[in-house]
């Protein structure tokens, strides 16, 4: 397993496990099944987790709390995220170590190394195109003035060694939080082929997480790789039932071409997907959703094949499957 830095902090496998697959976010898996991919991908090298709350309501925190039972192998990480939405400032400390100390209970932890914002960040005045956005939207005052200094809290008590943001509010916001002091550590980026971040995109603007990730190599900050087969769209087939009007969905029937494409050269579609965002520059780690160890296993394969060449990733995005 290959591992590089990740921003200004340590070095990182090229390959994080995700809590979707085993939280069962990307199709339904046995906790035992979901217990054994921890640890193998643990015996397998890869140095870090990253989990969530909202992966099956906890399910994904509660598997590795089972499967180590609090006592980490050695050179493991853990990062988990919370979701803020938009509220009241006096509100936003409490909630934040709410949810942390809820999931540290999950892990049967008492620090984590990394910490995400989970919500989408947002101008001011900004509004969305759909109602609720104060439950998964938090605005740039109350990041600047309230998230920020209750993050920064947290690292000088020891419950976390370092904060992030997951970067799929808007980009023009995320770009700017990237640029600003105290800086954070690590961001979680799109990285696929498309750079669709498929329904987790709710603003109508242009995605622009290459702009995201060259921003935050600018400023020596880590990327995380989100999205790598673009939540099923870019393998073979849905493990899960969708409705057709879903993004994802849509995703998926254009991506017919590359699909096409990797039948003619001879790959497993997700196999390639995971090596192109494996080649992306400026992605410290891509962050897999896989559900067991079957496909643990594939993509351990897909890091050990190494990067795409020049090449193929020019003829890949020929096919002109990238969001305009």
């Amino acid at each position: 397993m290959e591992f590089r830095k990740l921003g200004s902090l340590w070095p990182v496998s090229r390959l994080t496990l995700g809590g979707g697959g085993i939280g069962q976010v990307w199709g339904s898996t046995s906790p035992e099944e979901a217990v054994a991919t921890v640890r193998e991908a643990a015996d397998a090298g890869i140095n870090l987790l990253d989990l969530a709350p909202s992966y099956g309501r906890g399910e994904a925190e509660r598997v590795v709390g089972t499967a180590f039972q609090g006592r980490l192998p050695e050179g493991l990480r853990i990062g988990t995220k919370f979701q803020l939405g938009n509220p009241s400032p006096e509100q936003v400390s409490d909630r934040i170590n709410a949810s942390l100390d809820r999931s540290l209970e999950a892990l049967r932890v008492e620090h984590v190394d990394l910490l995400f914002l989970h919500s989408n960040l947002i101008p001011d005045t900004y509004r969305y195109p759909m109602e609720g956005q104060d439950r998964f939207a938090t605005t740039w005052r109350i990041f600047e003035d309230c998230v920020r200094p209750a993050l920064e809290a947290l690292i000088a008590q020891g419950r976390i060694g370092a904060w992030g943001i997951t970067g799929v509010g808007l980009p023009d916001t995320v770009i700017h939080a990237l640029n600003e002091t105290p800086r954070l550590a690590v961001v979680q980026a799109v990285a696929n082929l498309m750079d669709s971040p498929g329904g987790m995109r709710r603003y109508p603007e242009d995605a622009r997480p290459r702009e995201i990730i060259a921003a935050a190599a600018q400023h020596d900050v880590g990327v995380l790789g989100i999205r790598a087969v673009q939540a099923g769209a870019l393998t073979a087939g849905f493990d899960r039932s969708l409705p057709r009007d879903h993004p994802d969905m849509r995703d998926y029937r254009i991506a017919a071409p590359f699909r096409e494409f990797a039948a003619t050269e001879g790959f497993d579609p997700a196999v390639l997907a995971h090596r192109y965002a494996l080649s992306m520059a400026g992605i410290d780690s891509v962050v897999l959703g896989v559900k067991n160890r079957q496909e643990l296993q594939q993509c351990l394969d897909a890091e050990a094949a190494g990067p795409l060449d020049e090449d193929l990733v020019k003829r890949i995005d020929a096919l002109g499957l990238r969001e305009e």
